[in-house]
């Protein structure tokens, strides 16, 4: 429980005073890069305090544009340990509910991310959609956890579509993403926080117009990440 107490404590600590400055800066300035790069280094710190360490595997994939990530989704330490080895600004798909917490909510809006709904109806998921290629024109990467939730097992779930709609949409490239050593570090359920070596992994970037339609290009990703999962499992 220390290690998660150390971790608030410097995102809170470092995160309360840092958005008080740079979301006016940003909001004046109408510049947002300021406010990320603040926010994603306060993240980093957080993570390393709770004795988390990160390693990257496979940077040499990452294309040199915006870009869709698809990562697997065991812990809630996940998007913490990925998101500041993302280049460039990242948006990611939320619970609607978070963007009612109080300066949170506020500097997610002011980033762009993407709120979505559990249960969200045909046209709420279609203007996610909308919204998310919007964004993602606009120069910024999307982080997705196709999943939808926390794997109990490490093994993928059922993927949810709507990332692969964007990305036959846009024809933005695909960088399957796959994580691990975060399922034991924070166990779902639990807020303890266990120090260890997190991974992770970048895969090779995949194309869109290289698939028939967006069900091909979704067994393809999911393929490839099941193939990474069972090497690395192979090889522990």
């Amino acid at each position: 429980m220390f290690a998660a107490i150390k971790l608030l404590t410097v995102w809170i600590g470092l995160g309360v005073p840092a958005a008080m400055i740079a979301m006016p800066w940003a909001a004046l300035r109408d510049d947002f890069r300021m406010m990320y790069r603040w926010g994603m280094a306060i993240v980093r710190m957080g993570v390393v305090a709770a004795g988390v360490r990160v390693r990257v595997e496979g940077s040499e994939n990452l294309p040199d544009q915006p870009c869709i990530f698809v990562s697997n989704h065991v812990s809630n330490m996940d998007a913490p340990v990925l998101l500041p080895m993302l280049p460039g600004m990242s948006s990611v798909f939320i619970k609607k509910k978070l963007m009612s917490i109080p300066i949170l909510g506020t500097a997610m809006r002011m980033g762009k991310y993407i709120p979505v709904s559990r249960g969200n109806s045909r046209e709420e998921a279609e203007k996610s959609v909308e919204y998310a290629a919007e964004v993602l024109r606009g120069g910024r990467n999307i982080v997705l956890f196709p999943e939808g939730t926390r794997s109990p097992d490490g093994k993928l779930l059922p993927f949810k579509k709507g990332g692969f709609f964007l990305a036959a949409e846009t024809g933005a490239p695909m960088v399957p993403v796959v994580i691990r050593g975060t399922a034991t570090m924070m166990r779902k359920g639990s807020l303890k926080i266990y120090p260890g070596e997190a991974v992770v992994e970048f895969l090779p970037v995949m194309w869109p117009q290289h698939y028939e339609g967006r069900e091909q290009l979704m067994d393809a990703v999911r393929t490839e990440m099941e193939i990474a999962l069972a090497k690395a499992q192979g090889g522990e």
